[in-house]
């Protein structure tokens, strides 16, 4: 998987197609790569416990349990492990 300024934590969403770098304060688009000052995100489909739904992949299973977008920010989620 290739690092993307969306799954940055120093990404900043402005809209759809513009977003800014809180660390270098650069307007960057959520699909560049910058690899300058990538730090990966807390993120669900970055968690061992969350798996890609196989009919939808704009979706997923966290512990088998719960839906969960893969995008969503888990920095406050008490069963996060890394992959």
């Amino acid at each position: 998987m290739q690092n993307i300024c969306k799954d940055c934590k120093y990404y900043l969403s402005l809209d759809v197609f513009n977003g800014l770098c809180k660390k270098t304060k650069k307007d960057i688009a959520p699909d560049d790569t910058e690899k300058s000052c990538y730090e990966k995100q807390q993120m669900c489909k970055f968690c061992k416990k969350f798996t890609f739904s196989q009919t939808n992949e704009s979706l997923g299973n966290c512990m088998e349990l719960v839906i969960a977008y893969p995008d969503m920010i888990a920095k406050t989620c008490r069963d996060f492990i890394w992959k």
